[in-house]
């Protein structure tokens, strides 16, 4: 969907003390996910994403990375100065249908999969990204899709993945899969603004709106990036998640030629997630997520800091958006089923002609379902986040929408909390010492003792869990006693 009309930039909220920011100070506050929309717009010949030692992508170079400016802080997407999610949904889609407190503003919502051969099989899920990536290549509606897809030689890029502009359906289909891996945007804008015609960007939430918010400020990127496909998000991790499967598969990194996050088998449940690394030799190495200590995504082992002060779980600025059908009878489903946010009416005029010609399998749901399918991720990002943001004091107010006076959190769900913005934090630092000192034992030890204590803390299991509940119960029946006098 192309944004028509270039609003005022007046309605954003002001920077801190009336000063805008700069990439340094979003850095610093722990709110940089990487994206790369700095850089691109920077015109610095020294501006760059690198590396830094806890395998996350941040901008570098000279002095511009300090100097704060007006545009910058309209366009960083964790900027305190920049259009939240609900001023841009409104501006880009004004007469949406529906407006749900969750999911945002949106036409329809299914759940299903392509019918079409070969893109369910292909995908992690049921297909639905990577064909209308390709729709909108066959029907010429777009001239190239930005999405992210495997390097050729992950070792002399020293990344296993990068943005990439694809054009034909061919080159759009061997990119399906998920990538739980740090990318950034700026090679590829820099590609948009070069090269005139129409193109859709894939992305997770806090990309896609990078994306909007440039588009607001570019006539370039307005006028050429006409579609947004949004993946519905988690969080981020850092590069050390590939290295952490390697430790535990027993497996050199440096000869890892390809990572496969999400193995499908279609004889086993959609959730049962099987990493496989391929190594430079050919073979290859698998574990399900279950044996990895750093295997369950709501611990949040090597999590981006900044996906803590994130509010969007299904990009709500994206004109179609995508998600695992995480309820039943679904999530059992080892083919892959996807829900669906359709923001865009022509998009969701081409899902429904699609379906009525059977090359979709379709059906139409409701904003409560959707929330439902990402029930943990919103409760994470919405109560989650009023208790961190209570926690948290930065240099200046985020613009979030939960509760400045937020409802009482019970006690375990406070120690969740906690314990699981703890193991992000750690995960990275006990990491990097492990890997500094090459004793892997030191990770792999302390990641086992932090995920027995998560897993008693939220699932009860074993004597951990036991005692979680024999503590924590005494002490609400000790408040129940004080209540009832």
């Amino acid at each position: 969907m192309t944004i028509s009309a270039k609003p005022s930039p007046e309605p954003a909220a002001a920077a801190p003390h009336g000063r805008p920011v700069g990439p340094r100070d979003i850095v610093a506050a722990g709110l940089c996910i990487g994206c790369g929309s700095c850089v691109a717009q920077s015109g610095a010949p020294d501006a760059a994403m690198r590396w830094d030692r806890y395998g996350q992508l941040k901008p570098s170079g000279g002095g511009w990375r300090k100097r704060p400016s007006a545009g910058f802080t309209r366009t960083c997407p964790f900027s305190p100065g920049a259009r939240g999610e609900d001023e841009l949904a409104l501006l880009q889609f004004p007469t949406a249908r529906h407006a749900d407190p969750q999911v945002g503003r949106f036409e329809a919502a299914y759940v299903g999969h392509v019918a079409e051969a070969g893109f369910r099989a292909d995908g992690s899920s049921g297909g639905m990204v990577s064909w209308v990536a390709a729709e909108l290549l066959r029907r010429g509606l777009v001239d190239g899709v930005a999405h992210v897809t495997a390097v050729r030689e992950p070792q002399r890029e020293q990344r296993f993945f990068r943005y990439t502009i694809s054009r034909t359906e061919a080159d759009v289909r061997a990119g399906a899969k998920s990538r739980y891996y740090p990318i950034e945007l700026s090679a590829m804008l820099e590609t948009i603004r070069s090269t005139p015609g129409r193109y859709a960007v894939v992305g997770i939430p806090c990309f896609i709106k990078a994306v909007n918010l440039l588009r607001l400020e570019d006539d370039i990127f307005r006028e050429r990036i006409a579609f947004t496909l949004g993946l519905f998000c988690g969080h981020m991790k850092s590069a050390r998640f590939v290295e952490s499967f390697a430790l535990q598969m027993g497996v050199d990194p440096a000869a890892i030629a390809g990572v496969d996050f999400r193995e499908k088998n279609p004889d086993r449940p959609a959730n049962w997630y099987t990493a496989q690394l391929t190594l430079s030799d050919g073979s290859v190495h698998r574990k399900d997520w279950w044996h990895l200590v750093d295997g369950d995504w709501g611990s949040g082992f090597f999590q981006n800091a900044a996906c803590n002060f994130c509010d969007d779980v299904v990009a709500e600025t994206a004109d179609i958006s995508f998600g695992d059908a995480w309820v039943e009878p679904y999530s059992s489903d080892g083919r892959g089923t996807n829900v669906v946010v359709v923001r865009s009416p022509a998009l969701n005029r081409l899902l429904s002609e699609a379906a009525t010609e059977g090359r979709l399998d379709l059906r139409e749901v409701d904003g409560d379902f959707v929330g439902q399918t990402q029930a943990a991720g919103f409760r994470q990002r919405r109560e989650g986040l009023s208790y961190r943001l209570r926690l948290r004091r930065f240099p200046f107010r985020l613009r979030k929408r939960v509760f400045d006076d937020p409802p009482p959190i019970e006690l375990r769900r406070r120690l969740v909390y906690r314990l699981r913005g703890n193991i992000s934090a750690w995960s990275h630092r006990v990491f990097g010492l492990a890997r500094g000192t090459g004793l892997p034992f030191l990770y792999l030890g302390w990641a086992r003792a932090a995920l027995t204590l998560y897993h008693g803390l939220v699932y009860s299991r074993d004597r951990c869990g036991y005692v979680f509940d024999l503590l924590l119960g005494r002490r609400e029946a000790r408040r129940r006693q004080d209540r009832d006098g």
